[in-house]
Protein backbone atom coordinates (compact mmCIF):
# COMPACT_ATOMS: atom_id res chain seq x y z
CA UNK A 1 0.00 0.00 0.00
CA UNK A 2 1.12 3.43 -0.79
CA UNK A 3 2.24 5.18 2.28
CA UNK A 4 2.31 9.64 2.22
CA UNK A 5 5.33 10.95 3.32
CA UNK A 6 5.61 14.44 4.45
CA UNK A 7 8.30 16.28 6.89
CA UNK A 8 5.28 17.27 9.25
CA UNK A 9 1.89 15.77 9.26
CA UNK A 10 -1.03 17.94 10.82
CA UNK A 11 -4.09 16.62 11.86
CA UNK A 12 -6.81 19.13 11.66
CA UNK A 13 -7.22 21.58 8.76
CA UNK A 14 -8.46 24.80 10.63
CA UNK A 15 -6.56 27.72 11.17
CA UNK A 16 -3.98 27.02 13.17
CA UNK A 17 -3.20 23.70 10.83
CA UNK A 18 -3.05 26.12 7.84
CA UNK A 19 -0.94 28.57 8.99
CA UNK A 20 1.92 25.80 10.09
CA UNK A 21 2.12 25.21 6.44
CA UNK A 22 3.11 28.92 6.46
CA UNK A 23 5.49 28.82 9.11
CA UNK A 24 6.86 25.04 8.32
CA UNK A 25 6.91 26.56 4.47
CA UNK A 26 9.42 29.02 5.75
CA UNK A 27 11.69 27.01 6.83
CA UNK A 28 11.87 24.16 3.69
CA UNK A 29 9.72 21.75 5.41
CA UNK A 30 7.04 20.13 3.65
CA UNK A 31 3.15 19.57 5.40
CA UNK A 32 0.14 17.26 4.87
CA UNK A 33 -2.82 17.91 6.42
CA UNK A 34 -5.42 15.28 7.73
CA UNK A 35 -8.93 16.25 7.91
CA UNK A 36 -12.31 14.51 8.76
CA UNK A 37 -14.31 17.67 6.83
CA UNK A 38 -14.54 17.43 2.70
CA UNK A 39 -12.33 20.56 2.56
CA UNK A 40 -10.12 22.64 4.45
CA UNK A 41 -10.88 25.60 6.87
CA UNK A 42 -12.34 23.46 10.09
CA UNK A 43 -15.24 25.20 12.26
CA UNK A 44 -14.40 28.35 10.69
CA UNK A 45 -15.23 26.83 6.92
CA UNK A 46 -17.69 24.01 7.81
CA UNK A 47 -19.72 25.71 10.88
CA UNK A 48 -19.60 30.04 10.96
CA UNK A 49 -18.13 31.23 7.58
CA UNK A 50 -20.42 34.32 7.84
CA UNK A 51 -19.12 34.81 11.80
CA UNK A 52 -17.34 38.27 11.73
CA UNK A 53 -14.23 37.69 13.42
CA UNK A 54 -12.54 41.11 14.95
CA UNK A 55 -9.28 39.84 17.11
CA UNK A 56 -7.12 38.91 13.89
CA UNK A 57 -4.26 41.84 14.23
CA UNK A 58 -4.06 44.55 11.63
CA UNK A 59 -7.64 43.00 10.46
CA UNK A 60 -10.39 45.20 12.08
CA UNK A 61 -13.49 43.09 10.62
CA UNK A 62 -13.10 39.41 8.64
CA UNK A 63 -15.62 37.11 7.89
CA UNK A 64 -14.15 33.53 9.55
CA UNK A 65 -14.80 31.77 5.42
CA UNK A 66 -12.72 34.69 4.41
CA UNK A 67 -9.82 34.10 7.11
CA UNK A 68 -9.47 30.72 5.65
CA UNK A 69 -9.81 31.82 1.74
CA UNK A 70 -7.16 33.81 2.93
CA UNK A 71 -4.63 31.66 4.77
CA UNK A 72 -5.36 29.15 1.45
CA UNK A 73 -3.92 31.79 -0.83
CA UNK A 74 -0.88 32.12 1.62
CA UNK A 75 -0.09 28.48 2.09
CA UNK A 76 -0.19 27.95 -1.63
CA UNK A 77 3.12 28.13 -2.79
CA UNK A 78 4.48 25.73 0.09
CA UNK A 79 1.69 23.03 -1.89
CA UNK A 80 0.75 21.14 1.39
CA UNK A 81 -0.92 17.83 0.66
CA UNK A 82 -4.25 16.71 1.78
CA UNK A 83 -5.75 13.86 2.98
CA UNK A 84 -9.68 15.26 3.66
CA UNK A 85 -12.80 13.07 4.75
CA UNK A 86 -10.96 11.01 6.73
CA UNK A 87 -9.94 11.03 10.38
CA UNK A 88 -6.47 9.57 12.16
CA UNK A 89 -6.90 6.66 13.86
CA UNK A 90 -4.11 4.62 14.71
CA UNK A 91 -0.46 5.75 15.88
CA UNK A 92 2.84 3.85 15.08
CA UNK A 93 6.18 4.46 15.82
CA UNK A 94 8.55 3.23 13.67
CA UNK A 95 12.44 2.23 13.90
CA UNK A 96 13.89 5.22 12.45
CA UNK A 97 11.97 7.08 15.13
CA UNK A 98 9.13 8.23 12.19
CA UNK A 99 5.74 7.96 13.26
CA UNK A 100 2.68 6.18 11.12
CA UNK A 101 -1.00 7.37 11.21
CA UNK A 102 -3.47 5.21 9.45
CA UNK A 103 -6.63 6.92 9.15
CA UNK A 104 -10.13 5.72 9.50
CA UNK A 105 -9.86 4.56 6.03
CA UNK A 106 -6.77 2.89 5.72
CA UNK A 107 -4.53 5.59 4.22
CA UNK A 108 -1.17 5.26 5.60
CA UNK A 109 0.86 8.89 6.56
CA UNK A 110 4.47 9.12 7.03
CA UNK A 111 6.67 12.05 8.91
CA UNK A 112 8.96 12.61 11.75
CA UNK A 113 6.83 15.60 13.33
CA UNK A 114 3.25 15.49 14.13
CA UNK A 115 1.44 18.46 14.92
CA UNK A 116 -2.37 18.02 16.16
CA UNK A 117 -4.52 20.69 15.34
CA UNK A 118 -7.75 19.74 15.38
CA UNK A 119 -9.38 22.56 17.05
CA UNK A 120 -11.76 21.43 19.71
CA UNK A 121 -11.67 17.45 17.91
CA UNK A 122 -14.75 15.95 17.03
CA UNK A 123 -17.88 18.12 18.64
CA UNK A 124 -21.02 17.64 19.10
CA UNK A 125 -23.37 20.77 19.58
CA UNK A 126 -24.93 20.04 23.10
CA UNK A 127 -28.47 20.72 23.14
CA UNK A 128 -31.37 21.82 25.15
CA UNK A 129 -33.27 19.32 26.90
CA UNK A 130 -37.17 19.57 24.82
CA UNK A 131 -38.86 16.47 24.91
CA UNK A 132 -39.07 16.52 20.63
CA UNK A 133 -36.67 18.88 19.53
CA UNK A 134 -34.82 16.34 17.08
CA UNK A 135 -38.52 16.41 14.88
CA UNK A 136 -37.40 19.94 14.05
CA UNK A 137 -33.50 19.62 13.60
CA UNK A 138 -33.41 20.92 10.31
CA UNK A 139 -36.66 21.90 9.88
CA UNK A 140 -36.56 24.85 12.01
CA UNK A 141 -34.27 24.11 14.97
CA UNK A 142 -30.78 25.01 13.62
CA UNK A 143 -27.20 24.43 16.19
CA UNK A 144 -25.24 26.03 13.53
CA UNK A 145 -25.71 28.58 11.06
CA UNK A 146 -23.56 27.92 7.44
CA UNK A 147 -25.50 30.22 5.52
CA UNK A 148 -27.42 33.58 6.66
CA UNK A 149 -29.35 34.30 3.84
CA UNK A 150 -31.72 31.31 5.08
CA UNK A 151 -32.84 33.76 8.06
CA UNK A 152 -33.72 36.27 5.63
CA UNK A 153 -37.09 38.31 6.40
CA UNK A 154 -37.70 35.59 8.89
CA UNK A 155 -38.62 35.68 12.69
CA UNK A 156 -35.87 33.92 15.15
CA UNK A 157 -34.92 32.95 18.61
CA UNK A 158 -31.98 32.95 19.45
CA UNK A 159 -31.51 31.08 23.06
CA UNK A 160 -27.98 31.03 25.15
CA UNK A 161 -25.74 33.61 27.31
CA UNK A 162 -22.19 33.45 25.89
CA UNK A 163 -20.62 35.03 22.48
CA UNK A 164 -22.24 33.17 19.90
CA UNK A 165 -25.25 33.49 20.97
CA UNK A 166 -24.28 37.52 21.46
CA UNK A 167 -22.86 38.04 18.09
CA UNK A 168 -25.48 36.04 16.09
CA UNK A 169 -27.90 37.93 17.43
CA UNK A 170 -25.95 41.18 16.81
CA UNK A 171 -24.93 39.72 13.05
CA UNK A 172 -28.91 38.31 12.32
CA UNK A 173 -30.73 41.33 13.78
CA UNK A 174 -29.55 43.52 10.32
CA UNK A 175 -31.37 40.68 7.98
CA UNK A 176 -34.34 39.41 9.84
CA UNK A 177 -37.69 40.74 10.50
CA UNK A 178 -37.43 40.25 14.17
CA UNK A 179 -34.45 38.69 16.22
CA UNK A 180 -35.47 37.32 19.78
CA UNK A 181 -32.49 36.62 22.04
CA UNK A 182 -33.49 34.48 25.70
CA UNK A 183 -31.43 33.37 27.82
CA UNK A 184 -31.75 31.95 31.85
CA UNK A 185 -29.64 34.19 33.78
CA UNK A 186 -30.03 37.86 33.32
CA UNK A 187 -26.34 38.15 32.91
CA UNK A 188 -24.15 37.27 29.67
CA UNK A 189 -21.41 35.55 29.82
CA UNK A 190 -19.99 37.17 26.47
CA UNK A 191 -17.47 39.94 25.63
CA UNK A 192 -18.25 43.14 27.03
CA UNK A 193 -18.55 44.79 23.88
CA UNK A 194 -21.20 42.44 22.75
CA UNK A 195 -23.25 42.96 25.83
CA UNK A 196 -23.25 47.01 25.49
CA UNK A 197 -24.00 46.63 21.49
CA UNK A 198 -27.24 43.97 22.34
CA UNK A 199 -28.32 46.06 25.36
CA UNK A 200 -28.75 49.24 22.84
CA UNK A 201 -30.61 47.43 20.26
CA UNK A 202 -32.98 46.41 22.51
CA UNK A 203 -33.24 49.77 23.97
CA UNK A 204 -33.82 51.21 20.37
CA UNK A 205 -36.26 48.16 20.06
CA UNK A 206 -34.50 46.67 17.31
CA UNK A 207 -34.53 43.08 18.92
CA UNK A 208 -36.11 41.45 22.06
CA UNK A 209 -34.28 40.14 24.97
CA UNK A 210 -36.25 37.99 27.72
CA UNK A 211 -34.69 37.13 30.99
CA UNK A 212 -34.41 35.24 32.97
CA UNK A 213 -36.38 33.06 30.35
CA UNK A 214 -36.05 29.16 28.80
CA UNK A 215 -37.82 27.92 25.77
CA UNK A 216 -38.98 24.88 27.22
CA UNK A 217 -41.28 23.55 24.11
CA UNK A 218 -41.59 23.65 20.50
CA UNK A 219 -44.87 23.02 18.44
CA UNK A 220 -45.57 22.74 14.43
CA UNK A 221 -46.46 20.51 12.17
CA UNK A 222 -44.07 19.29 9.24
CA UNK A 223 -41.86 22.43 10.55
CA UNK A 224 -41.46 24.21 13.43
CA UNK A 225 -44.00 27.10 13.77
CA UNK A 226 -43.81 28.29 17.63
CA UNK A 227 -41.82 27.80 20.75
CA UNK A 228 -42.95 27.87 24.37
CA UNK A 229 -41.16 29.72 27.22
CA UNK A 230 -40.63 30.10 30.79
CA UNK A 231 -40.44 33.21 32.21
CA UNK A 232 -40.03 33.22 35.88
CA UNK A 233 -43.05 31.65 36.86
CA UNK A 234 -45.51 31.74 33.61
CA UNK A 235 -45.10 30.33 30.39
CA UNK A 236 -45.50 32.31 26.80
CA UNK A 237 -46.00 31.12 23.37
CA UNK A 238 -44.38 32.57 20.51
CA UNK A 239 -44.88 32.43 16.33
CA UNK A 240 -41.24 32.09 15.19
CA UNK A 241 -39.39 30.24 12.31
CA UNK A 242 -36.34 29.25 13.62
CA UNK A 243 -34.63 28.49 17.10
CA UNK A 244 -31.21 28.68 17.14
CA UNK A 245 -29.97 27.03 20.75
CA UNK A 246 -26.03 28.34 21.28
CA UNK A 247 -25.38 26.64 23.91
CA UNK A 248 -21.92 25.92 22.98
CA UNK A 249 -20.20 22.25 22.00
CA UNK A 250 -19.32 19.42 23.60
CA UNK A 251 -15.53 18.83 22.32
CA UNK A 252 -14.40 14.65 21.85
CA UNK A 253 -11.08 13.56 20.85
CA UNK A 254 -12.40 11.18 19.66
CA UNK A 255 -9.87 8.26 18.01
CA UNK A 256 -6.56 10.06 19.25
CA UNK A 257 -7.39 9.51 22.91
CA UNK A 258 -5.82 6.30 22.78
CA UNK A 259 -2.38 7.33 21.25
CA UNK A 260 -0.73 7.60 24.95
CA UNK A 261 -0.99 10.92 25.23
CA UNK A 262 -1.55 13.12 28.49
CA UNK A 263 -5.06 14.29 28.52
CA UNK A 264 -6.78 16.90 31.12
CA UNK A 265 -10.76 17.42 30.23
CA UNK A 266 -10.73 16.52 26.68
CA UNK A 267 -7.44 18.73 26.09
CA UNK A 268 -4.04 17.82 25.25
CA UNK A 269 -1.22 18.79 27.77
CA UNK A 270 1.59 20.39 26.08
CA UNK A 271 5.13 22.26 27.39
CA UNK A 272 4.08 26.03 26.24
CA UNK A 273 7.56 26.76 28.34
CA UNK A 274 9.33 25.60 25.40
CA UNK A 275 7.45 24.44 22.31
CA UNK A 276 4.22 22.32 22.67
CA UNK A 277 5.47 19.12 22.84
CA UNK A 278 3.42 16.80 24.00
CA UNK A 279 4.60 13.92 26.44
CA UNK A 280 5.13 12.05 23.32
CA UNK A 281 8.45 13.24 21.73
CA UNK A 282 7.95 14.34 18.45
CA UNK A 283 4.19 15.15 18.91
CA UNK A 284 2.94 18.42 19.04
CA UNK A 285 -0.56 19.57 20.23
CA UNK A 286 -1.26 23.60 18.78
CA UNK A 287 -4.36 26.02 19.03
CA UNK A 288 -7.81 25.07 20.75
CA UNK A 289 -6.93 21.15 21.14
CA UNK A 290 -4.03 21.91 23.60
CA UNK A 291 -4.08 22.71 27.43
CA UNK A 292 -1.26 24.44 30.19
CA UNK A 293 -1.39 27.27 32.54
CA UNK A 294 -2.74 30.35 31.41
CA UNK A 295 -3.95 28.54 27.59
CA UNK A 296 -6.51 31.31 25.50
CA UNK A 297 -8.69 29.58 23.03
CA UNK A 298 -7.84 32.52 20.51
CA UNK A 299 -6.92 31.59 17.02
CA UNK A 300 -4.27 34.27 17.52
CA UNK A 301 -2.26 32.61 20.07
CA UNK A 302 -2.73 29.08 17.75
CA UNK A 303 -0.94 30.98 14.81
CA UNK A 304 1.90 31.81 17.74
CA UNK A 305 2.19 27.75 19.06
CA UNK A 306 2.53 27.08 15.53
CA UNK A 307 5.15 29.39 14.78
CA UNK A 308 7.22 28.33 17.54
CA UNK A 309 6.32 24.42 17.19
CA UNK A 310 7.99 24.72 13.33
CA UNK A 311 11.15 25.94 14.95
CA UNK A 312 11.40 22.72 16.94
CA UNK A 313 10.23 20.73 14.27
CA UNK A 314 12.82 21.82 12.19
CA UNK A 315 15.82 20.77 15.10
CA UNK A 316 13.77 17.01 15.12
CA UNK A 317 14.06 17.03 11.28
CA UNK A 318 17.38 18.31 10.79
CA UNK A 319 19.42 17.65 13.75
CA UNK A 320 22.41 18.63 12.73
CA UNK A 321 21.44 21.77 10.72
CA UNK A 322 21.37 25.61 11.64
CA UNK A 323 18.41 27.87 10.82
CA UNK A 324 18.99 30.87 11.57
CA UNK A 325 15.57 33.82 11.96
CA UNK A 326 15.23 35.51 8.80
CA UNK A 327 12.74 38.29 8.38
CA UNK A 328 10.43 37.15 5.16
CA UNK A 329 11.07 40.98 4.38
CA UNK A 330 14.47 40.25 3.80
CA UNK A 331 14.32 36.51 2.55
CA UNK A 332 10.92 36.62 0.41
CA UNK A 333 8.71 33.89 0.32
CA UNK A 334 10.36 31.19 -2.13
CA UNK A 335 7.29 28.07 -2.74
CA UNK A 336 8.11 24.47 -2.96
CA UNK A 337 7.44 25.45 -6.76
CA UNK A 338 10.54 28.29 -7.22
CA UNK A 339 7.88 31.15 -7.39
CA UNK A 340 9.27 33.76 -5.39
CA UNK A 341 7.78 36.92 -3.63
CA UNK A 342 10.01 39.57 -2.19
CA UNK A 343 10.11 42.53 -0.70
CA UNK A 344 11.22 45.47 -3.25
CA UNK A 345 10.31 49.23 -2.47
CA UNK A 346 7.01 49.51 -0.95
CA UNK A 347 5.03 46.56 -3.34
CA UNK A 348 5.32 42.83 -2.79
CA UNK A 349 6.22 41.67 -6.58
CA UNK A 350 6.17 37.97 -7.67
CA UNK A 351 9.44 36.55 -9.20
CA UNK A 352 8.66 33.65 -11.89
Amino acid sequence: MKIIKTDILIIGGGPTGLFTVFEAGLLGLKCHIIDALAKPGGQCAEIYPKKPIFDIPAIPEILAGKLINNLLQQIKPFKPGYTLSESAKDLEKQKDGSFNVITDKGTIHNAKVIAIAGGLGSFDPRKPHIKNINKYEGNGVEYMIKDTKVFKNKNIIISGGGDSALDWTIELQKITRKVTLVHRRTEFRGAFDSIEKVQKLKNNFLIDVITPGEVIGLRGEKKLESVRIKINDEEKEMNTDFFIPLFGLIPKLDKISNWGLEIRKNSICVNNALDYQTNIPGIFAIGDINTYPGKLKLILCGFHEATLMCQAAFKIIYPNKKNILRYTTVTGIEGFDGSKRKYEGSTIKSIE
